[in-house]
């Protein structure tokens, strides 16, 4: 095959597009005042429950260590954005839900994020997106062979 009808390097690709839009949503001190792109990413778990959630909960949402999330959470909830609260079934437990400010952070990190995404999309059909979603499910589908999962 000539480089001209060689099949795309998908693996090159995603890795880069992952890079590029790490540094790109890095780069947006509006919607991230204060906050790491990790901190967002328990922002928005907390954001789609009802309740509030518990350390485990979390780290196995967001494929991370709990000693992972013990950390983050430690300085997010000296930040103001998530508080520390007895889980309702078993006072023994404690789980994290947001503050306001965690919840105003977390809308204005989502406002960003659809603007990032109808840019990444603009140009494309439903049909080709649905065709990527797809592709992304099938990468993210790896995670099965990985060893000890």
């Amino acid at each position: 095959m000539t480089a001209a009808n060689s099949p795309p390097r998908f693996a090159f690709l995603l890795n880069r597009a992952q890079k590029v839009l790490q540094r790109w949503i890095e780069t947006r001190p509006e919607a991230w005042d204060g906050i790491s792109s990790a901190q967002v990413g328990l922002l928005f778990f907390l954001a789609s429950r009802q309740e509030p959630a518990t350390v485990g909960a979390i780290a196995k949402g967001l494929q991370v260590a709990p000693a992972a999330v013990t950390n983050l959470s430690k300085r997010m909830q000296a930040a103001g954005l998530i508080a520390r609260v007895d889980d309702a079934a078993d006072g023994r437990v404690t789980c994290v839900r947001l503050t306001a400010q965690g919840q105003d952070a977390s809308r204005q990190a989502h406002a960003v994020l659809q603007a990032l995404n109808a840019r990444l999309t603009a140009g494309f059909t439903p049909d080709e997106l649905a065709v990527v979603a797809r592709w992304l499910a099938q990468v993210a589908a790896l995670e099965r062979d990985l060893p000890g999962e």
